[in-house]
C-alpha cells in the first residue's frame, strides 16, 4: 500500500509470452499489491506463463480489441477493491521501474491521473526506437488536441498510466471505443471531468516483441484521435451532445 490506499498493476495483454516475465522481474518490490493480467484471446500461451508467475488472470474467450481488454482491467481492479490502479503494458516497451513513481503520485492525491510520457525528458521516443512518422504523427496530433481540448500535455498516445478509484468510478468509459482509440477518448474524458493529469518522463524501447500497430491501423487511430478532440470542442461549444462525456453515460459496473 502507498499511503494506505491498495496499489494494483493491470496488465492488458495479447501475445505477450515473451515478455511478461523480463517486465516483472522490474517492478519494485513492496509497491504493488495486486496484479492482474487479462489476456485478450492469446493465440500463444500468455495466460499459462502469468499464471506460473503467480498472476490473477483473467481470459477472453474471443478478442475483444484493446480497449475492450482495459474495460475488463479497469472493472476487475474496481471490483477487487484497488484504490490507484497502474496499466502496464507486459510487453516491456515501457519501463516497469516506473510504476512506483505513478503509483505515489496519485496516492498521494497531487494527480487524479498520471502518465508516463516518452516525449518528456532527454531519452525520448525518437532515442527508444520508435519510427520516424509514428514521431511526426505523434506531435501533430498531441499539438491539435492541446489546442482542442485546452490543455497542454506532452503526448496522448502512451499506453502506460495510472488512475485513481475516483477517476474510473466516473469516467463513462463503457461508451468508448473497443480498439485503440480507447486511450485518446479516456483520456479526453479524464480532461472533460475535471480531472488533474500529471505526467513524467518514461524511458520506451521498440522491438520485435513490443506490440505496435500497423501503419494501416495507425492511420485509422489517427483520425479516430482528431475525431475524439473535435467532438470534445463541439460538446464543450454546445453543438453536439455526446455520450462520451455524459454525466449518465454508461460507466463500469465494479462489482
Amino acid at each position: 500500500m502507498i499511503n494506505g490506499k491498495r496499489v494494483m498493476v493491470v496488465m492488458p495483454a495479447y501475445k505477450a509470452a515473451l515478455t511478461i516475465e523480463r517486465t516483472l522481474s522490474e517492478v519494485s518490490p513492496g509497491v504493488v499489491d495486486d496484479y492482474l493480467l487479462v489476456d485478450d484471446a492469446s493465440p500463444d500461451n500468455t495466460a499459462d506463463v502469468a499464471k506460473s508467475l503467480g498472476l490473477s488472470v483473467v481470459v477472453h474467450p474471443k478478442n475483444r480489441g484493446y480497449g475492450g481488454n482495459q474495460k475488463t482491467c479497469y472493472n476487475e481492479a474496481l471490483r477487487r477493491g484497488a484504490d490507484v490502479i497502474v496499466m502496464l503494458h507486459p510487453d516491456y516497451q515501457y519501463s516497469p521501474k516506473l510504476v512506483g513513481a505513478m503509483a505515489h503520485l496519485v496516492a498521494s492525491e497531487e494527480f487524479d491521473a498520471v502518465l508516463g510520457s516518452r516525449i518528456l525528458g532527454t531519452t525520448g521516443a525518437l532515442a527508444g526506437g520508435m519510427p520516424y512518422w509514428k514521431y511526426l504523427a505523434n506531435r501533430f496530433l498531441t499539438a491539435t488536441e492541446n489546442a482542442l481540448l485546452g490543455v497542454k500535455l506532452s503526448e496522448y498516445h502512451t499506453g502506460y498510466r495510472a488512475f485513481s478509484r475516483k477517476v474510473l468510478e466516473t469516467l463513462p468509459l463503457e461508451e468508448n471505443n473497443d480498439d485503440f482509440v480507447f486511450d485518446n477518448e479516456m483520456l479526453a474524458q479524464t480532461v472533460w471531468f475535471g480531472f488533474r493529469i500529471g505526467e513524467i518522463s518514461c524511458p520506451t524501447k521498440y522491438f520485435p516483441e513490443a506490440s505496435s500497430i500497423n501503419f494501416k491501423r495507425s492511420v485509422k487511430y489517427g483520425f479516430g484521435v482528431l475525431g475524439t478532440a473535435f467532438l470534445f470542442r463541439f460538446n464543450k461549444m454546445g453543438i453536439t451532445k455526446s455520450r462520451l462525456f455524459a454525466n449518465d453515460g454508461r460507466r463500469l459496473n465494479g462489482k
